[in-house]
């Protein structure tokens, strides 16, 4: 069939919407103890699918946990196959902090309001009204498209992307590379300047959980082995850890590029670059990189004790470790000269960190499409600091890009509506989504 060059119609821009609404208002909250239902939120994807004809495969490893996948076969038979994921699942919001109730699903004044409105079921909607646009108009892409609906992003990812990844892995036959989440956003930059950062890579997840053991006892007595004490020490040490910086391909050729946006002659190669004041340079756009410049460990639960006066023999902390691809070594050897002797530790989570070439057909597409519809923007690569369900689907040697296409005005700081109080979208910002996947997928 003929490649479709006309316009997005109404009836998709209108289906973004509306499907980002209904999305939203199936509570699918993830609080990372297995009671999350995704289902009712797969059967709707499901069931948009089934009436554009195309035809639907749910999966669960456990009830209610529900994935879906479907294939859309492109023209070219020689051609890779492209994965576009995003997962069904929210983190927890507590009304009573919110301006609208956040399973709501409220449209006013242009804007989608509710948990999921950014993280990420404005990109579920996205693909749902991309294909039954195509469906409408008799067209297909020029590579098979998988659409995958995953559960249990928000947490380890084993109900999810992991489940499928390592017993469905048929389904994505063919695939070498895959988009979702955190990437194609509209970054005010300062100055009237316009970026549109697309994710090509991500680092890793080493979440942490340290145990320090002692010699339990009285509180009034003196206790030269008390767990609490060296468990605090040892956190102590760990967040006030200067890490030192590591620049990844991705981020040094984020820094070349917005080095050179902000007139910065400098060599991103030079072993003695001073990326520290460097970043202080770029302004607001010091926020793409900063975070991924360097392997970082941050501290973030405590558990020790049950009576004031009982010294415990044992005290726990957590910590949210995360580590730039190529630097899996040095945050290993890092973490035991910081915790020392006295206290173990032991990865509680752990996932690869990811890097996507960025000289890649499909990347030159990816900002081809951005350029169509922004021409007044610049798009930039860059790492992003924590991780998406790319990070299962690369054990099937998928290459993951962060693509989620918004356009977004000035003052809507998307960063931090991930896992924020109000969390919205501007209606404009899906339309301009949908017609940029669509252009995308097509021509990638």
């Amino acid at each position: 069939m003929a490649d479709h060059t006309g316009p997005v119609d109404q009836q998709a821009l209108d289906e973004v919407v509306r499907f980002t609404s209904d999305l939203i208002r199936i509570d699918t909250t993830n609080t990372g103890d297995g009671e999350c239902r995704e289902r009712p939120a797969a059967e709707y994807a499901a069931e948009r699918l089934a009436e554009a004809g195309i035809e639907p495969t749910l999966l669960e490893r456990r009830a209610g946990r529900t994935n879906v996948v479907a294939r859309i076969e492109g023209t070219d038979p020689t051609a890779d196959g492209l994965l576009v994921h995003g997962h069904l699942d929210v983190v927890p919001a507590e009304p009573a902090d919110w301006s609208v109730h956040p399973f709501s699903g409220e449209v006013r004044d242009g804007v989608v309001w509710g948990r999921g409105a950014i993280d990420m079921k404005n990109m579920d909607a996205m693909m749902l009204a991309a294909v039954r646009l195509w469906a409408r108009a008799g067209v297909r892409p020029r590579r098979d498209v998988v659409l995958a609906f995953t559960a249990d992003e928000e947490a380890s990812a084993e109900d999810g992307a992991a489940f499928l990844a390592d017993h469905h892995a048929d389904l994505f036959e063919g695939c070498t590379e895959g988009i979702s989440e955190s990437g194609a956003f509209t970054f005010h930059a300062g100055g009237g300047m316009q970026l549109y950062p697309i994710g090509a890579g991500e680092r890793g997840t080493a979440w942490l959980k340290l145990t320090a053991h002692g010699r339990a006892g009285h509180g009034s007595k003196v206790n030269r082995d008390n767990a609490v004490s060296r468990l605090a020490a040892a956190v102590a040490r760990i967040g006030e850890h200067e890490w030192p910086v590591r620049l990844t391909p991705t981020v040094r050729a984020a820094l070349r590029e917005l080095a050179a946006l902000h007139g910065i002659d400098v060599d991103v190669e030079d072993p003695g670059l001073d990326v520290d004041t460097l970043l202080t340079k770029l302004g607001p756009s010091a926020k793409l990189v900063e975070p991924t410049v360097r392997n970082s460990a941050n501290p973030t639960m405590l558990e020790a004790g049950y009576k004031i006066n009982v010294i415990p023999g044992s005290a726990v902390a957590y910590v949210d470790g995360r580590v730039v691809p190529g630097g899996e070594a040095e945050f290993r050897t890092t973490m035991d000269a910081l915790t020392g002797p006295d206290v173990a530790w032991d990865y509680h989570h752990g996932e690869v960190a990811l890097q996507a070439p960025l000289d890649s057909p499909t990347y030159a597409a990816m900002r081809a499409a951005l350029e169509t519809f922004a021409p007044e923007g610049h798009v930039v690569p860059f790492c992003m600091s924590g991780g998406t369900d790319a990070k299962q689907f690369s054990r099937l040697g998928i290459a993951g890009y962060g693509f989620s296409p918004l356009k977004l005005p000035q003052g809507f700081d998307y960063q931090a509506l991930f896992h924020g109080v109000d969390e919205r979208v501007p209606v404009e910002a899906l339309h301009f989504g949908v017609r940029v996947l669509d252009r995308f997928l097509r021509t990638a």
